[in-house]
């Protein structure tokens, strides 16, 4: 099994040093190949995504990815920002379906902003189309306006293919878990969320046993702070998936503590922490590895079809939490606070 290793910017190569130390524990026949990737990347040669990196992932069964992020690169032209490097891998890997698993430990449901009988048990999965909508759509730019000012201008676009194969793996997913899915667009203004909608319906008439909803997306941000265990499985696009499973993020207690998954069809995929690479603690040593180590557990499961050691590392997690082990981000009176390598090898050691 081959696995490209990215750590990136900032906190990234921190983290990822930590989950690979929980990687290599399994004494697994992972052949691991690091390679520079956002600001790194344009520092070695003047690039965000190398064409070697680029390579390198291509080659891999799966890619385990830090954050990119720096600002130093800020002033750059939008074509050499670290970020674009996320972007350039989702595209020309065909990552289409992020998967954001959002899991409140029964150890941190006091640390969410929401009351704990609101959040405890939850988890709930959301399904992010990942490579159609407004970030991608074409035209965009900033040109004059009628008014001599300037406009800024972006096109939302999503085909009626893109949407049937996204719907399917919320549909799968659901099906391994509540067999409830929640659709989400806005169908009462956008062209595009009725086609949406409509795809979503005609696909589910191919899982008769999973229960489909449609929901606004305005009332979906409401209803996950009001009742987030109502939810199973969401499945949105690009632009409403990338905020909504930020909000859900903090309904855990931590961003520092959710993994994610963005596949092709084939199953190959880019794992990452959702947090990006928090320059002002970086060097530190006081990042939580967490989520990038449960981003491990996700890439055995779903890349690599290694199950049993995936729940192996989801399990070392818990047992860490339930002994009280904390980062500074889930730190609570009673706890014990320790830093990101001390909770790395606080997982291994649990393995």
């Amino acid at each position: 099994m081959k696995v490209a290793v990215l750590p990136g910017d900032g906190i990234g190569p921190e983290i990822i040093a930590q989950a690979l130390k929980v990687l290599r524990k399994l004494n697994l026949a992972v052949e691991m190949q690091d390679a520079p990737v956002g600001g790194a990347g344009y520092a070695a040669v003047g690039e965000p995504l190398p064409s070697a990196t680029l390579k390198i992932a291509q080659q891999a069964d799966a890619i385990l990815f830090g954050a990119v992020g720096d600002p130093r690169y800020d002033n750059l032209e939008r074509a050499k920002r670290p970020e674009q490097a996320i972007l350039g891998l989702r595209k020309e890997l065909g990552l289409f379906a992020n998967l954001r698993p959002a899991q409140v430990h029964p150890e941190l449901a006091s640390a969410s902003a929401l009351k704990t009988e609101v959040v405890a048990g939850l988890y709930i999965l959301i399904v992010r189309e990942l490579t159609g909508d407004i970030y991608f759509g074409q035209p965009k730019g900033i040109r004059a306006a009628a008014d001599g000012g300037r406009e800024g201008f972006d096109t939302m676009r999503y085909s009626e293919s893109e949407v049937r194969r996204i719907a399917r793996v919320a549909f799968e997913a659901a099906g391994k878990r509540g067999r409830r899915v929640c659709s989400v667009d806005k169908a009462n203004v956008l062209e595009t969320s009725q086609l949406w909608r409509e795809v979503v319906s005609q696909e589910s008439n191919s899982y008769p046993d999973v229960e489909l909803s449609h929901m606004y997306v305005d009332n979906c941000a409401m209803q996950l702070v009001r009742n987030p265990k109502q939810f199973d499985v969401i499945v949105t696009g690009n632009l409403f998936g990338d905020i909504l499973s930020d909000e859900a993020s903090m309904l855990t207690g931590s961003i520092g503590m959710l993994p994610s998954a963005s596949l092709d069809a084939a199953g190959k995929g880019l794992y990452e922490p959702i947090h990006g690479s928090a320059p002002d603690i970086a060097g530190k040593g006081v990042a939580n590895p967490l989520a990038t180590i449960l981003s491990v557990a996700m890439m055995l499961r779903y890349s690599l079809r290694q199950e049993k050691a995936a729940r192996r590392v989801e399990a070392a997690v818990t047992k860490v939490l339930r002994d009280g082990l904390r980062t500074a981000d889930i730190y609570a009176a009673g706890t014990t606070k320790v830093g990101t390598q001390q909770m790395g090898d606080a997982v291994a050691a649990a393995l």
